[in-house]
C-alpha cells in the first residue's frame, strides 16, 4: 500500500497535530477491530488510517465542550 503524500492528507485536515491524533485513534480503533474480525496481517493500521483520510472515507470533529480551537 503506498503511503499518501503529506500535502494530500495535509488539505484534508487544519493542522498537523490534529492529522496525528486523528490517525491515531482510528488505528487504535482498526487493531480492536483486527482482534474481533480476521483482517490483513500484513497491512499496518496506521497506514490504513492514512489511505482513509487521503481518500475521504475518514472524517473528524471537534469537540467544542473542550474549548479548544479546531
Amino acid at each position: 500500500m503506498k503511503q499518501p503524500s503529506l500535502d494530500i492528507l495535509m488539505s484534508k485536515v487544519d493542522s498537523k497535530y490534529t492529522l496525528v491524533i486523528v490517525v491515531a485513534k482510528r488505528a487504535r480503533q482498526i487493531m480492536e477491530e483486527a482482534k474481533h474480525e480476521d483482517l490483513a496481517k500484513g497491512v499496518k493500521p496506521v497506514s490504513i488510517s492514512l489511505e482513509e483520510i487521503s481518500q475521504n472515507h475518514l472524517n473528524y470533529e471537534c469537540n467544542p465542550e473542550l474549548n479548544v480551537q479546531c
